[in-house]
């Protein structure tokens, strides 16, 4: 097993908005901003501090400095390794050199950890006591629930029922570090409780248990709304991650031909794959960036470009984005934390200007990979991240036979110990369907369309 490591945590997060400013403002028309979706709309940006604000649209610096504070705290898990899978390679036999970066090395058990952290710290400066966010699959409920630990602030965390149930473990771990939890939709807000209307088996999505959280956090002086993916400032502390298998791989003599990721809202994937961008293009070197999404939730293969709030109630900003509409529920697959809508708006217009590729991959494709993954590299992937090994499989095998191997970067996002009952059910040939409910798919596709008719009609 060939591993690199780097012996100190990258001092700058890298400022991609500054490579790409086209993508820094998004277009969307004023008009949109006018029409009411029959919520109370509240902005997320008031929610923010300043310096995250900045953050997420700032184009003039290609770095921002990491407080030291933060280097401190990072410092306890990362850098993270870096690892070559010479046993996956060898049970493949492809023309192929396959690596991967491991994020699973930390309390929160993902890559979660490297934002919640930051966002607790400024939110922490600028007087705020408490933060309530929405969870998928529950790695960014736990991340932000110690994190609030740290630095002295409530926590209050909505997570999508469907998850809490097959992994109860990620309630307990967050109810651990102080926070409040809630299964969504639940009773104690509006949203959730409009939304279990629709819901009844309280399947729930992310949308819901965003919504859910931006209800009580409008209610509060000191307490904010924390969101784990998708925003750019997000995007900008997970670049920690490609920064430093940048530096590994330079270490071993590598570049990559493909660096995969799985896709939710973006966060992994921006934040393994962008800081190669820019590395390819300082190196006149060239790299094709791979997001793989759940057949599930196919919003990048199946969804719309298009105009669209970001949670069930309507009201969050509205951005342009790859999406399935915020009333869309996915089937309950284990991969919670990519059950997600839509796409963040900077990795969304990259997309729509072909800037990386796609490929959604059915649940128990992806569970067999991690499966395999586990058996060779003796890391059990969260099923997130098999996905993304699916996709590194994929590549691997359509590698030419003939020519230099293909080098390809897979990101494992976090650890899979606490999704024991994915793996036991794809081995019992126990897996529900994962097939979208064509009819509800459909729906909610036709609600954005219909919203964006509304704002061209405004338009004129």
């Amino acid at each position: 097993m060939s591993k690199a490591q780097v012996t100190s945590v990258p001092k700058h997060w890298c400022n991609f908005l500054f490579d790409f400013p086209r993508y820094a403002e998004h277009d969307v028309p004023k008009a949109a901003a006018l029409l009411e979706s029959g919520a109370r709309r509240v902005s997320v940006v008031p929610q923010q501090p300043l310096s995250l604000v900045t953050q997420s649209h700032s184009t003039r610096e290609p770095y921002h400095e990491i407080p030291e504070r933060l280097l401190e705290l990072y410092s306890q898990y990362r850098p993270t390794p870096l690892r070559r899978a010479r046993e996956l390679e060898r049970r493949l036999g492809a023309n192929a050199r396959i690596y991967y970066k491991y994020e699973g090395l930390n309390v929160s058990g993902s890559h979660k950890l490297n934002s919640a952290l930051a966002q607790a710290y400024y939110y922490a400066r600028a007087g705020i006591e408490e933060l309530v966010t929405g969870t998928g699959a529950g790695q960014w409920g736990t991340a932000l629930a110690h994190a609030c630990r740290l630095f002295g602030l409530r926590c209050t965390v909505f997570m999508v029922g469907a998850s809490l149930r097959q992994k109860p473990q990620r309630r307990a771990m967050m109810e651990l570090f102080g926070a409040t939890v809630h299964e969504s939709p639940s009773d104690a807000t509006e949203v959730g409780r409009k939304a279990a209307q629709r819901d009844p088996g309280r399947v729930g999505s992310l949308a819901i248990a965003t919504g859910e959280a931006l209800e009580v956090a409008h209610g509060g002086k000191r307490v904010r709304f924390a969101v784990g993916s998708g925003e750019n400032c997000v995007l900008l502390h997970q670049t920690l991650i490609g920064s430093e298998a940048v530096e590994q791989m330079g270490a071993l003599g590598e570049f990559p031909d493909h660096v995969v990721a799985c896709m939710g809202a973006g966060s992994n994937f921006g934040g393994v794959g962008l800081p190669f961008l820019r590395a390819a293009r300082e190196r006149e070197r060239s790299v094709r960036l791979l997001a793989v999404e759940p057949a599930a939730c196919p919003k990048l293969t199946r969804g719309v470009y298009a105009l669209d709030v970001n949670d069930f109630s309507g009201t969050t900003p509205i951005n342009r984005m790859y999406t399935l509409g915020s009333h869309y529920i996915a089937p309950p697959i284990f991969a919670g934390g990519l059950r997600y809508h839509g796409t963040s708006a900077f990795l969304s217009a990259m997309l729509a200007d072909k800037g990386f590729d796609a490929m959604a991959v059915p649940q128990r494709e992806a569970l067999s990979a991690g499966l395999l993954f586990a058996e060779c590299e003796g890391l059990l992937p969260a099923p997130e991240s098999a996905h993304a090994i699916a996709g590194a499989l994929d590549l691997a095998r359509r590698a030419p036979e003939e020519g230099p191997p293909r080098v390809i970067l897979v990101n494992i996002s976090g650890h899979g110990l606490f999704d024991l009952s994915a793996y036991e059910r794809l081995r019992a040939d126990t897996l529900e369907p994962d097939s979208p409910n064509e009819a509800l798919l459909s729906e909610s596709l036709r609600h954005v369309q219909e919203f964006n008719t509304r704002v061209a009609a405004a338009a004129r």
